[in-house]
Order: structure tokens, then C-alpha cells, then sequence
């Protein structure tokens, strides 16, 4: 997984818990990198694993949940770090809509390793609504859930998400947006 996702993890956490609870975090969850992160490095997918449970269980919160809350942060940190994928966007579905055919295909040009999930993309006749296919083995549709919820605050729309597994084990999600 790219550094930047743990960096930015430890930053929410910061943010939301405090510099100690990062810090305790950091340092008592065992990790192979010592939790030592750069954003241009690559790291075990099962150190974000293993944050994820450590500080669900300090703060007393359910994974999903602060999945959810770090999409929505990440959202923000990636429109102030990325501000060109946003250029001529003016509504959440026009920029979803180019997550897989144009921001995921940058994001390979800049991290040729990273491994991304692949979203297919399709709206009802009025474009009233999206349905997104969400695919990967890292299971991380609550993530996706935060990043999409973080997209529409800050285009700052009324657009209802609803999630349903297609495949039991969450490796494949359908997310539809609905705008209200």
C-alpha cells in the first residue's frame, strides 16, 4: 500500500484523537516499518490492518466506521494535494465518473506498483443516479464510502449512498448515488 495512505492516516489521527493516541499507536503495534512512513514509500497492506484494529479498539469504534471516517478526510487532503483532478469539475457524479478511466490512470503513472481498485461506472437515464462497481481484494469499500461522502460535501450536494455486497466477502461492492 502507498505511503501516502499511512501517512495521512496517522495525520487524521492526529487531527481526531490527538498526537498521543498517533503516537501510542505507532508505537505499540508492533510493526515491521516501526511506523515509519513516507508518503513515496510502499508498505505491507497488513500494518494499516493492524492500526486500524489497534485504534478501533482504544477509541472504542467499529473498523467500518473509521474506514468511513478516513475516506472522508483523505477525500480533503487529496483535492489540496491534487487540485488538478479537480479542474472543470463541478458536481460529485462528473468527478467520479473519472476516478478509473482518468485519476486512477494518473496515480499509476506517478506510483507504477500501486494497486488500485478498478470502478465501473453507470447512470440511469436522467443521471439522476450512479452505480458504481467497486472491485479489489483489499476489501476496503468503507474507505471508498468515505472518499464518495467527502466528494459530495465538498461539492456540497444532497446525494443519498447506499452500499450492498455482490460478492459476500466484500471484494466487490455496489454503490449508488442518488442525487435527493
Amino acid at each position: 500500500m502507498k505511503g501516502i495512505i499511512f501517512t495521512e492516516f496517522v495525520e487524521m489521527v492526529e487531527e481526531k484523537f490527538g498526537f498521543v493516541m498517533a503516537d501510542n499507536l505507532l508505537n505499540q503495534s508492533a510493526l515491521k516499518s516501526e511506523g515509519i512512513y513516507t508518503s513515496v514509500g510502499t508498505y505491507d497492506f497488513q500494518e494499516m490492518i493492524i492500526l486500524l484494529k489497534k485504534l478501533s479498539t482504544e477509541i472504542n469504534t467499529p473498523i467500518p466506521d473509521l474506514l468511513k471516517i478516513f475516506g472522508n478526510h483523505l477525500f480533503s487532503r487529496f483535492h489540496n494535494i491534487y487540485p488538478h483532478f479537480f479542474e472543470g469539475k463541478t458536481n460529485s457524479f462528473d468527478f467520479l465518473a473519472e476516478i478509473d478511466n482518468y485519476i486512477h490512470v494518473e496515480v499509476l503513472k506517478l506510483y507504477p506498483d500501486a494497486e488500485l481498485p478498478s470502478i465501473n461506472i453507470r447512470f440511469n437515464e436522467d443521471r439522476s443516479q450512479m452505480e458504481m462497481i467497486y472491485k479489489s481484494e483489499r476489501k476496503l469499500s468503507d474507505l471508498a464510502y468515505g472518499l464518495i461522502k467527502g466528494c459530495i460535501n465538498h461539492f456540497k450536494e444532497n446525494i443519498r449512498v447506499e452500499l450492498e455486497n455482490v460478492v459476500a466477502d466484500g471484494s466487490q461492492v455496489r454503490i449508488v448515488l442518488t442525487k435527493e
